[in-house]
């Protein structure tokens, strides 16, 4: 905003920048060429964070996204960055934003899991993956570095006729079409800074306030793999495990409850010192309430038998039940469950698994994951699972000139 030589208001022109829309999953996403965005934006910091917010329409007080690209929900409010990689047997460095809605923030703090699933398409049709790499037909293995969390997502991705294959007859509940899978591996996805449970338990005691649970306390499974999260028995919190999002969602003082586990849970985990630095840590940990199997009704109106699944799990995303799941807390649940003794495990029935089969509320997930313990220490080597993706749209998002200033 500027003002001429008679003092009248004088408003810069909108800038154009080259992206993709694209879903991923069961979120959808604003991606970028790292060399397509502004050169202030090219390097972290007050300049990129604006021009994703204000590409996304963040922030909103009427909590919609009107005037962006957001979907006003957590699953479509996400922005990622794509580049050359820079690190040794890798073709893709990968940057997600998570874009808060109703404040001026993006978190960095962890990763997307559905919308890794549209990545490696990405940054195929981007030219960003060495031709040599990619067949006529078959699967392209594109190696991603996932820069957030420092670890390696291996996606195969379908091609015909030498370009990316979208469409297909992959189904995946949370998502109305169908179209062609795409194989997501999680490597080594456990916290590579610590402990995959950060206290050393796989079942702790997490303390809360009364007004929480009378108690003063509930059994948690902590566990830093896909991205933080918090499992608790959905029993001990009054549920069943097999909710829908209005059971939740509609209901502020028990958002307010789960936001207050969440932080409490953040400070056991050690991701930060106080329950009020959580506000600015939205993004993660997760919190996740776990039941045994049962039948529902999907919020499709799809019916899901008990028969069909190991357990139900319900996970919230930036302070709201998410309407499906998202991946990386899938990497946790399939991690979780095939360690014995943790509140997954046990809600899943128990033993020895290498993949477990649960129940969202947009319907069900299959999740492998390769986990052993080596001197009294769990590992996990891979999460694998399937997801889908497609351009949704293409060309250049606009902004108004003055956002980087």
């Amino acid at each position: 905003m500027l003002q001429d030589e008679k003092g009248k208001t004088v408003f810069s022109p909108q800038i154009k920048v080259p992206a993709t829309y694209m879903r991923g999953g069961t979120s959808k996403g604003v991606f970028f060429n790292l060399e397509d965005l502004p050169a202030q934006a090219q390097v972290a910091g007050k300049a990129r964070d604006a021009l994703l917010l204000r590409v996304i329409g963040s922030p909103d007080p009427y909590g919609k996204q009107t005037d962006g690209m957001g979907g006003a929900t957590s699953s479509t409010s996400k922005t990622v960055i794509i580049s050359k990689s820079s690190q040794q047997d890798h073709d893709v460095d990968y940057l997600f934003g998570q874009v808060a809605i109703d404040k001026p923030f993006v978190d960095w703090s962890g990763n997307c899991g559905n919308l890794s699933a549209a990545v490696g398409s990405f940054a195929i049709s981007s030219g960003l993956v060495d031709a040599s790499r990619v067949p006529d037909n078959g699967i392209a293995v594109v190696r991603i570095w996932q820069a957030n969390i420092s670890k390696t997502i291996i996606a195969h991705v379908p091609i015909m006729d030498g370009e990316v294959q979208e469409t297909g007859d992959f189904e995946l509940d949370g998502v109305t079409f169908p179209a062609a899978e795409v194989q997501v591996e999680f490597m080594d996805p456990a916290d590579g800074d610590g402990s995959m449970f950060p206290t050393g338990n796989l079942v702790d005691e997490l303390a809360l306030p009364t007004d929480v649970i009378a108690a003063g306390s509930v059994k948690a499974t902590m566990i830093n793999a896909g991205i933080p999260t918090i499992f608790i028995n959905a029993s001990d919190l009054g549920y069943t495990g097999a909710e829908l999002q209005d059971d939740i969602n509609s209901d502020a003082e028990v958002l307010k409850r789960f936001e207050t586990i969440r932080a409490h849970g953040a400070v056991k985990m050690g991701l930060i010192s106080h329950i009020d630095e959580a506000a600015s840590r939205q993004h993660t940990p997760k919190v996740a309430i776990v039941g045994k199997a049962c039948d529902y009704i999907s919020s499709s109106g799809k019916r899901v038998l008990s028969t069909e699944i190991d357990l139900n799990v319900r996970a919230l995303s930036m302070g709201k039940l998410h309407h499906a799941m998202m991946g990386t807390a899938a990497v946790a649940i399939g991690t979780a469950a095939a360690i014995p003794g943790t509140l997954v495990n046990i809600a899943a029935g128990g033993g020895e698994r290498e993949s477990v089969h649960f129940g969202h509320p947009s319907g069900t997930l299959r999740v492998g994951a390769e986990a052993r313990c080596i001197d009294n220490e769990w590992r996990v080597t891979k999460a694998v699972m399937s997801r889908s993706a497609r351009v949704l749209m293409e060309g250049w998002v606009r902004v108004p000139g003055d956002t980087l200033s």
